[in-house]
Protein backbone atom coordinates (compact mmCIF):
# COMPACT_ATOMS: atom_id res chain seq x y z
CA UNK A 1 0.00 0.00 0.00
CA UNK A 2 2.88 2.35 0.63
CA UNK A 3 3.78 2.48 -3.04
CA UNK A 4 0.16 3.20 -3.98
CA UNK A 5 -0.02 6.09 -1.59
CA UNK A 6 3.24 7.62 -2.85
CA UNK A 7 2.27 7.41 -6.49
CA UNK A 8 -1.03 9.15 -5.88
CA UNK A 9 0.54 12.23 -4.28
CA UNK A 10 1.35 15.19 -6.48
CA UNK A 11 5.12 15.39 -6.72
CA UNK A 12 6.57 18.82 -5.97
CA UNK A 13 10.20 19.74 -6.29
CA UNK A 14 10.71 22.09 -3.35
CA UNK A 15 14.25 22.89 -4.45
CA UNK A 16 12.96 23.98 -7.84
CA UNK A 17 10.24 26.09 -6.21
CA UNK A 18 12.88 28.00 -4.25
CA UNK A 19 15.34 28.04 -7.15
CA UNK A 20 18.21 26.45 -5.20
CA UNK A 21 20.32 23.33 -5.85
CA UNK A 22 19.75 20.19 -3.79
CA UNK A 23 22.99 20.77 -1.89
CA UNK A 24 22.05 24.33 -0.96
CA UNK A 25 23.01 25.51 2.51
CA UNK A 26 20.48 26.71 5.08
CA UNK A 27 21.61 30.27 4.48
CA UNK A 28 21.01 29.93 0.73
CA UNK A 29 17.56 28.46 1.33
CA UNK A 30 16.62 31.26 3.72
CA UNK A 31 17.90 33.92 1.32
CA UNK A 32 15.95 32.45 -1.59
CA UNK A 33 12.82 32.27 0.54
CA UNK A 34 13.07 35.90 1.62
CA UNK A 35 13.44 37.07 -1.96
CA UNK A 36 10.53 34.98 -3.26
CA UNK A 37 8.30 35.83 -0.29
CA UNK A 38 8.83 39.50 -1.00
CA UNK A 39 8.23 38.95 -4.72
CA UNK A 40 4.96 37.05 -4.34
CA UNK A 41 3.61 38.50 -1.08
CA UNK A 42 -0.12 39.23 -1.59
CA UNK A 43 0.21 42.68 -0.01
CA UNK A 44 2.80 43.60 -2.61
CA UNK A 45 0.80 42.09 -5.49
CA UNK A 46 -2.81 43.11 -4.85
CA UNK A 47 -3.76 42.82 -8.54
CA UNK A 48 -2.04 39.47 -9.17
CA UNK A 49 -4.49 36.65 -8.42
CA UNK A 50 -1.76 34.06 -8.96
CA UNK A 51 0.62 35.63 -6.42
CA UNK A 52 -1.12 34.12 -3.38
CA UNK A 53 -0.83 30.60 -4.79
CA UNK A 54 2.85 31.07 -5.59
CA UNK A 55 3.43 32.59 -2.16
CA UNK A 56 1.82 29.54 -0.50
CA UNK A 57 3.95 27.14 -2.56
CA UNK A 58 7.12 28.99 -1.60
CA UNK A 59 6.05 28.95 2.05
CA UNK A 60 5.35 25.21 1.90
CA UNK A 61 8.74 24.49 0.35
CA UNK A 62 10.55 26.64 2.90
CA UNK A 63 8.83 24.99 5.88
CA UNK A 64 10.19 21.63 4.74
CA UNK A 65 13.68 22.55 3.52
CA UNK A 66 14.39 24.86 6.44
CA UNK A 67 13.81 22.01 8.91
CA UNK A 68 16.80 19.60 8.83
CA UNK A 69 14.70 16.57 9.84
CA UNK A 70 11.93 17.30 7.35
CA UNK A 71 14.51 18.02 4.64
CA UNK A 72 16.22 14.68 5.25
CA UNK A 73 12.88 12.87 4.92
CA UNK A 74 12.00 14.86 1.81
CA UNK A 75 15.34 14.04 0.17
CA UNK A 76 14.71 10.37 0.92
CA UNK A 77 11.03 9.98 0.07
CA UNK A 78 10.08 13.08 -1.92
CA UNK A 79 7.00 15.24 -1.31
CA UNK A 80 5.13 12.23 0.13
CA UNK A 81 7.65 11.91 2.97
CA UNK A 82 5.06 12.73 5.62
CA UNK A 83 3.09 9.65 4.68
CA UNK A 84 6.13 7.38 5.02
CA UNK A 85 6.46 8.22 8.70
CA UNK A 86 3.59 5.83 9.45
CA UNK A 87 3.35 2.11 8.83
CA UNK A 88 0.61 2.03 6.26
CA UNK A 89 0.96 -1.75 6.07
CA UNK A 90 -1.52 -1.78 8.95
CA UNK A 91 -4.33 -1.13 6.43
CA UNK A 92 -6.61 -4.16 6.85
CA UNK A 93 -10.29 -3.31 6.25
CA UNK A 94 -11.34 -6.59 7.83
CA UNK A 95 -9.77 -5.59 11.16
CA UNK A 96 -11.61 -2.31 11.39
CA UNK A 97 -10.46 1.13 12.49
CA UNK A 98 -6.73 1.82 12.70
CA UNK A 99 -6.83 4.88 10.38
CA UNK A 100 -5.78 8.45 10.99
CA UNK A 101 -6.82 11.56 9.07
CA UNK A 102 -3.50 11.39 7.18
CA UNK A 103 -4.42 7.90 5.95
CA UNK A 104 -7.76 9.28 4.88
CA UNK A 105 -6.05 11.88 2.70
CA UNK A 106 -4.35 9.13 0.73
CA UNK A 107 -7.50 7.06 0.37
CA UNK A 108 -9.48 10.02 -0.86
CA UNK A 109 -6.80 10.57 -3.49
CA UNK A 110 -7.06 6.92 -4.55
CA UNK A 111 -10.82 6.44 -4.59
CA UNK A 112 -11.83 9.98 -5.46
CA UNK A 113 -13.30 12.70 -3.30
CA UNK A 114 -16.67 12.28 -4.99
CA UNK A 115 -17.04 8.76 -3.52
CA UNK A 116 -16.71 9.92 0.06
CA UNK A 117 -19.39 10.94 2.47
CA UNK A 118 -19.62 10.71 6.21
CA UNK A 119 -22.62 8.39 5.93
CA UNK A 120 -21.40 6.03 3.21
CA UNK A 121 -17.65 6.06 3.90
CA UNK A 122 -15.21 5.54 1.02
CA UNK A 123 -15.90 3.36 -1.98
CA UNK A 124 -18.34 1.17 -0.06
CA UNK A 125 -16.11 0.46 2.95
CA UNK A 126 -19.00 1.66 5.07
CA UNK A 127 -18.82 3.13 8.53
CA UNK A 128 -15.14 2.51 9.24
CA UNK A 129 -14.37 5.94 7.73
CA UNK A 130 -17.51 7.65 8.99
CA UNK A 131 -16.82 10.90 10.83
CA UNK A 132 -13.31 11.34 9.44
CA UNK A 133 -14.53 13.83 6.84
CA UNK A 134 -14.77 16.67 9.31
CA UNK A 135 -11.37 15.72 10.73
CA UNK A 136 -9.77 15.87 7.29
CA UNK A 137 -11.52 19.12 6.45
CA UNK A 138 -10.46 20.84 9.66
CA UNK A 139 -6.90 19.55 9.36
CA UNK A 140 -6.66 20.78 5.77
CA UNK A 141 -7.92 24.20 6.85
CA UNK A 142 -5.34 24.21 9.67
CA UNK A 143 -2.53 23.37 7.20
CA UNK A 144 -3.62 26.13 4.88
CA UNK A 145 -3.69 28.56 7.76
CA UNK A 146 -0.18 27.53 8.85
CA UNK A 147 1.12 27.77 5.28
CA UNK A 148 -0.21 31.27 4.77
CA UNK A 149 0.31 32.58 8.30
CA UNK A 150 3.76 34.08 7.88
CA UNK A 151 5.36 37.29 9.09
CA UNK A 152 4.77 40.37 6.99
CA UNK A 153 7.54 41.85 4.86
CA UNK A 154 10.01 44.19 6.62
CA UNK A 155 10.08 47.74 5.27
CA UNK A 156 12.95 50.22 5.05
CA UNK A 157 12.75 54.00 5.11
CA UNK A 158 14.99 56.99 5.78
CA UNK A 159 14.48 59.79 8.29
CA UNK A 160 16.36 63.07 8.76
CA UNK A 161 16.48 64.53 12.27
CA UNK A 162 17.89 67.76 13.76
CA UNK A 163 21.36 67.73 15.30
CA UNK A 164 19.90 68.57 18.71
CA UNK A 165 17.47 65.62 18.60
CA UNK A 166 20.30 63.24 17.74
CA UNK A 167 22.21 64.39 20.82
CA UNK A 168 19.38 64.73 23.33
CA UNK A 169 16.84 62.26 21.93
CA UNK A 170 13.16 63.01 21.45
CA UNK A 171 10.24 62.24 19.18
CA UNK A 172 9.79 62.80 15.45
CA UNK A 173 6.67 62.52 13.27
CA UNK A 174 6.96 60.20 10.29
CA UNK A 175 4.72 59.22 7.37
CA UNK A 176 5.14 55.54 6.51
CA UNK A 177 4.46 54.48 2.91
CA UNK A 178 2.80 51.05 2.88
CA UNK A 179 3.16 48.57 -0.03
CA UNK A 180 -0.59 48.80 -0.70
CA UNK A 181 -0.38 52.57 -1.19
CA UNK A 182 -1.58 53.60 2.26
CA UNK A 183 0.30 56.32 4.13
CA UNK A 184 0.23 56.16 7.92
CA UNK A 185 1.40 58.88 10.30
CA UNK A 186 3.33 57.61 13.31
CA UNK A 187 5.61 59.07 15.99
CA UNK A 188 9.17 57.77 16.23
CA UNK A 189 11.12 57.80 19.49
CA UNK A 190 14.72 58.86 18.87
CA UNK A 191 17.22 57.55 21.46
CA UNK A 192 19.69 60.04 22.88
CA UNK A 193 23.13 59.91 21.29
CA UNK A 194 22.14 58.20 18.04
CA UNK A 195 24.71 58.66 15.27
CA UNK A 196 24.27 59.47 11.61
CA UNK A 197 23.75 56.32 9.55
CA UNK A 198 22.44 54.18 12.41
CA UNK A 199 19.16 52.25 12.10
CA UNK A 200 16.10 52.19 14.33
CA UNK A 201 13.87 49.10 14.35
CA UNK A 202 10.14 49.64 14.83
CA UNK A 203 8.56 46.27 15.54
CA UNK A 204 5.21 45.62 13.92
CA UNK A 205 5.33 48.72 11.70
CA UNK A 206 6.20 46.85 8.50
CA UNK A 207 3.85 45.32 5.93
CA UNK A 208 0.73 43.57 7.17
CA UNK A 209 0.91 39.80 7.32
CA UNK A 210 -1.31 37.12 5.89
CA UNK A 211 -4.11 36.05 8.26
CA UNK A 212 -2.72 34.72 11.50
CA UNK A 213 0.81 36.01 10.99
CA UNK A 214 2.54 38.95 12.71
CA UNK A 215 3.25 42.16 10.76
CA UNK A 216 6.77 42.91 9.59
CA UNK A 217 9.11 45.50 11.07
CA UNK A 218 10.11 48.96 9.86
CA UNK A 219 13.82 49.80 9.72
CA UNK A 220 14.65 53.51 9.72
CA UNK A 221 18.05 54.74 8.54
CA UNK A 222 18.82 57.95 10.45
CA UNK A 223 20.41 61.00 8.87
CA UNK A 224 21.44 63.92 11.08
CA UNK A 225 21.32 67.52 9.90
CA UNK A 226 24.56 69.46 10.45
CA UNK A 227 24.64 72.16 13.14
CA UNK A 228 25.74 75.68 12.18
CA UNK A 229 28.16 75.90 15.12
CA UNK A 230 28.66 72.52 16.76
CA UNK A 231 30.55 69.51 15.37
CA UNK A 232 30.31 65.96 16.68
CA UNK A 233 33.05 63.34 16.76
CA UNK A 234 31.90 60.19 18.52
CA UNK A 235 30.61 61.29 21.91
CA UNK A 236 32.57 64.58 21.93
CA UNK A 237 31.27 67.96 20.77
CA UNK A 238 33.37 70.81 19.38
CA UNK A 239 32.49 74.50 19.13
CA UNK A 240 34.42 77.70 18.37
CA UNK A 241 34.29 80.23 21.23
CA UNK A 242 34.75 83.88 20.19
CA UNK A 243 36.44 86.14 22.76
CA UNK A 244 37.56 89.77 22.78
CA UNK A 245 41.14 91.04 22.79
CA UNK A 246 40.81 92.17 26.39
CA UNK A 247 39.47 88.73 27.45
CA UNK A 248 42.40 87.09 25.68
CA UNK A 249 44.92 89.42 27.35
CA UNK A 250 43.43 89.83 30.80
CA UNK A 251 41.39 86.62 31.11
CA UNK A 252 37.83 86.45 32.39
CA UNK A 253 34.58 84.54 32.14
CA UNK A 254 32.72 83.65 28.94
CA UNK A 255 29.22 82.23 28.65
CA UNK A 256 28.80 79.27 26.33
CA UNK A 257 25.66 77.41 25.23
CA UNK A 258 25.75 73.63 25.77
CA UNK A 259 23.16 70.92 25.02
CA UNK A 260 22.26 71.06 28.71
CA UNK A 261 22.02 74.82 29.21
CA UNK A 262 24.27 77.85 29.53
CA UNK A 263 27.65 77.47 31.19
CA UNK A 264 30.30 79.98 32.23
CA UNK A 265 33.88 79.01 31.39
CA UNK A 266 37.11 80.60 32.59
CA UNK A 267 39.41 82.25 30.04
CA UNK A 268 43.00 82.17 31.36
CA UNK A 269 45.02 85.42 30.92
CA UNK A 270 47.13 85.42 27.76
CA UNK A 271 44.90 82.93 25.89
CA UNK A 272 45.68 82.66 22.17
CA UNK A 273 43.35 81.74 19.34
CA UNK A 274 43.13 78.00 18.80
CA UNK A 275 43.43 77.05 22.47
CA UNK A 276 40.87 74.40 23.45
CA UNK A 277 38.99 74.59 26.71
CA UNK A 278 37.65 71.19 27.86
CA UNK A 279 34.27 71.02 29.56
CA UNK A 280 33.88 67.47 30.97
CA UNK A 281 30.65 65.46 30.46
CA UNK A 282 28.95 68.17 28.40
CA UNK A 283 29.24 66.25 25.15
CA UNK A 284 26.90 63.50 23.96
CA UNK A 285 25.24 61.46 26.71
CA UNK A 286 24.01 58.07 25.54
CA UNK A 287 21.13 56.04 26.95
CA UNK A 288 23.74 53.68 28.42
CA UNK A 289 24.94 56.49 30.71
CA UNK A 290 28.17 57.24 28.87
CA UNK A 291 29.07 60.89 28.29
CA UNK A 292 31.56 62.71 26.09
CA UNK A 293 33.16 66.12 26.58
CA UNK A 294 32.62 69.55 25.06
CA UNK A 295 35.67 71.29 23.60
CA UNK A 296 35.52 75.06 23.10
CA UNK A 297 38.18 76.38 20.72
CA UNK A 298 39.06 80.01 21.42
CA UNK A 299 38.90 82.53 18.59
CA UNK A 300 40.04 86.11 19.27
CA UNK A 301 37.77 88.56 17.47
CA UNK A 302 39.19 91.95 16.46
CA UNK A 303 36.39 94.51 16.11
CA UNK A 304 36.24 96.63 12.95
CA UNK A 305 36.26 99.79 15.08
CA UNK A 306 39.95 99.29 15.85
CA UNK A 307 40.67 100.30 12.27
CA UNK A 308 39.78 103.91 13.20
CA UNK A 309 42.18 104.34 16.13
CA UNK A 310 43.77 107.70 16.70
CA UNK A 311 47.47 108.14 16.20
CA UNK A 312 48.03 108.18 19.96
CA UNK A 313 46.14 104.91 20.38
CA UNK A 314 48.11 103.32 17.60
CA UNK A 315 51.38 104.27 19.25
CA UNK A 316 50.13 102.82 22.55
CA UNK A 317 49.27 99.51 20.92
CA UNK A 318 52.58 99.44 19.10
CA UNK A 319 54.57 100.02 22.28
CA UNK A 320 52.68 97.25 24.07
CA UNK A 321 53.29 94.84 21.20
CA UNK A 322 57.03 95.50 21.26
CA UNK A 323 57.17 95.04 25.01
CA UNK A 324 55.03 91.95 25.52
CA UNK A 325 54.97 90.12 22.20
CA UNK A 326 57.35 87.84 20.35
CA UNK A 327 57.25 87.16 16.65
CA UNK A 328 54.44 84.56 16.30
CA UNK A 329 55.91 83.43 12.94
CA UNK A 330 59.42 82.81 14.20
CA UNK A 331 59.03 79.02 13.98
CA UNK A 332 57.22 79.00 10.64
CA UNK A 333 59.63 77.47 8.12
CA UNK A 334 59.40 75.44 4.92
Amino acid sequence: MVGVFENTRMARDYYQLLGVPRNASQAEIQKAYRELARKYHPDLNPDDKDAKRKFQEVQEAFEVLNDPKKREMYDRYGSSFQGTERDRSQFRPDQGATFTSDDLDDLVNIFGAGQFSEEAGIGGFGGIFSGLGRSRSSRTASRRSQATATKGIDLSQEITIPFQTAVLGGEMPLVVARPDGRRDSITVKIPAGIEDGKRIRLRGQGATATPGGPPGDLFLTVHVKPHPHYLRKGKDLFVKLPITISEAVLGGKADISTPYGMLSVTIPPGTSSGKRLRIPRHGVRTTAGEAGDLYAEVQIIVPDTLASLTETERQTFGNMAKRYSRNPRADLRW
